[in-house]
């Protein structure tokens, strides 16, 4: 994910920070500190103890306990993920990231088509995890109401007791069946015991935006851009998820071999960049992969072209504005691999290389193409 920071490695996953983290702390602190006392009678009752307020309330203390407990309801979405992501690992799945954002924290893996029996116990893994930390800070509330000093005792039992109820409220509120969320896994991993992948995706995923549009009108009427927020993640989330399996599904057997052209137009860098967009023109090809003494050294492509003024592409060649060291593919490797790289990287052809010669170019009209046949 764009915009993160990796601040380490925990059982070989890399751990981001997005930086939207860095401003929803602070906005976390500021809500829970200004409402303190409201939380804290809820506690109270809720939990059936008494609690001192003296120091919970004195000063600079309520915001600097609402960063604490800003602090650890975060940790307990970063522990939520790492559940998902050991487990998934166990089962053989490779994990490129955790990243924790704004809305909480999401587990970047490769997963092309979900195995129901993989799935299942995977999207329960996070929210059971964060019943057992939400159930383990409630005890931790009744051992810290036996602490001599009633003011200190009063920290203890509200920052365990809030933590406790967000981490009960996180279990539920993610087994909503609102896919893609962990609710919405469980239903479709459910579901694709019944029916064909495909369905059980789509069923899932139109509950979902059922779900999202519910939570987009509750949280206009109410006022609250988190529903709102909330309801865009999920609706666009859906959407994704629903398209990147169709994807995964057609292209499953497919090979970059079965529908890269070969043999490959290319140019040598010394060409002037005039004359590569006038062989555009004549081939009807927007890119061209970049070969001097056999070897390939870089890809030009149009979008390359346009960050020159009109003015400056006389004077220039291809090795002033080409993409060097460009990514590659095998002809065995997987059509869906090729797809996914050029979303990633956001472009639109990749090189085929067999033994460092190149013998093929695969683009997006390519991947396009086959979809469209084996749809038909």
């Amino acid at each position: 994910m764009e915009a993160s920071l990796q601040i380490g490695k925990i059982a070989g996953i890399p751990v981001k920070l997005h930086w939207s983290f860095l401003l929803v702390i602070p906005l976390f602190a500021w809500i829970i500190g200004s409402q303190i006392v409201l939380t804290t009678e809820l506690i109270a009752d809720l939990f059936n103890v008494e609690i001192d307020m003296t120091l919970i309330t004195a000063g600079w203390n309520p915001y600097i306990l609402g960063t604490v407990v800003a602090l650890g309801l975060f940790f307990g979405v970063f522990i939520h993920e790492m559940a998902h992501s050991l487990l998934a690992k166990s089962k053989g799945l490779k994990i490129n990231s955790i990243t924790l954002l704004i809305l909480g924290g999401v587990s970047s893996m490769e997963e092309n088509v979900p195995d129901p029996r993989v799935e299942l116990p995977m999207a329960l893994a996070g929210p059971l995890t964060s019943l057992g930390v939400g159930l383990i800070c409630i005890a931790l509330v009744y051992v810290s109401a036996l602490i001599p000093d009633p003011a200190i005792a009063g920290v203890f039992v509200f920052s365990f007791g809030y933590l406790g109820l967000l981490n009960v409220l996180l279990f539920g509120f993610n087994l909503l069946p609102a896919f893609p969320m962990d609710g919405g896994r469980v239903l479709r991993a459910w579901l694709a015991k019944r029916m064909p992948l495909n369905r059980a995706t789509r069923i899932a995923a139109d509950v979902g935006k059922g779900f999202a549009v519910i939570f987009g009108i509750v949280g206009f009427l109410l006022f609250n851009p988190i529903l709102i927020i909330i309801a865009f993640f999920i609706y666009i989330g859906a959407n994704q998820e629903a398209t990147t399996l169709r994807y995964n599904v057609l292209l499953q057997d497919v090979s970059v071999a079965d529908v890269m052209s070969s043999p490959v137009r290319t140019v040598p860098p010394t060409m002037p960049v005039t004359e590569v967009v006038a062989l555009m023109y004549e081939t009807k090809h927007l890119g061209f992969p970049v070969v001097e003494n056999g070897t390939l050294v870089g890809i030009v492509a149009l979008s390359d072209v346009h960050k020159i003024a009109v003015q400056d592409r006389e004077a220039m060649q291809v090795k002033d504005i080409m993409s060097r060291a460009p990514v590659t593919l095998t002809p065995n490797a997987p059509l869906m691999d090729a797809l996914r790289i050029m979303s990633m990287n956001d472009i639109g052809r990749i090189p085929v290389m067999a033994d460092r010669e190149l013998v093929g170019i695969v683009t997006r009209t390519d991947v396009v193409r086959v979809m469209e046949l084996k749809e038909a």
